[in-house]
This record gives C-alpha cells, sequence and structure tokens, in this order.
C-alpha cells in the first residue's frame, strides 16, 4: 500500500488508512512509537497497562496520612466473607 508525505503545519505526516490501523489494534489518537529499523521508519503501538502507577500513588498517599476512608460508615470490617 501507498501514501503520500503531506505537509502538516511545520511537520510532515502520512496519513494510515483505518483497516491498516484495526490489523494492529491502533485507533485515532493513540499513541505509537516511531523508531528506525535498517532504514526504515516502524511505528509501534505504545503498551499502555491499565493501573499502571496505582501502587506507588497509593503508598504516596498512606506516607502523606491522606488515605483515610472517604465513608467511613463503610468499612472494610466484613472485606474477609467477600467471594470474588
Amino acid at each position: 500500500m501507498r501514501a503520500a508525505v503531506r505537509k502538516m503545519g511545520n511537520s510532515s505526516g502520512v496519513i494510515i488508512p483505518k483497516p491498516l490501523l484495526g490489523q494492529v489494534g491502533l485507533q485515532t489518537g493513540d499513541d505509537v512509537e516511531l523508531t528506525l529499523e535498517g532504514g526504515k521508519i516502524v511505528l509501534a503501538p505504545v503498551k499502555s497497562y491499565p493501573r499502571q502507577g496505582w501502587a506507588e500513588a497509593a503508598q504516596g498517599l498512606a506516607e502523606a496520612g491522606d488515605d483515610a476512608l472517604v465513608w467511613p460508615e463503610f468499612g472494610n470490617e466484613d472485606d474477609d466473607t467477600w467471594t470474588w
């Protein structure tokens, strides 16, 4: 498949057809990683990990003493009886 390099403001870009994006699991607005491999420009989806950084954020809240229950009436005393 051929595409033309087009002027986009002070930069240049290539329009990627929607079916091609779908084959690699990308959508408009997704981040991609650009690399050069053997004289070719390679685009690859940026892997995102759900809840990435949550553990560190929770640790920071605990260290700051800002981890109190928002609704104390909904405590955690029965958590051990729940089946997930």
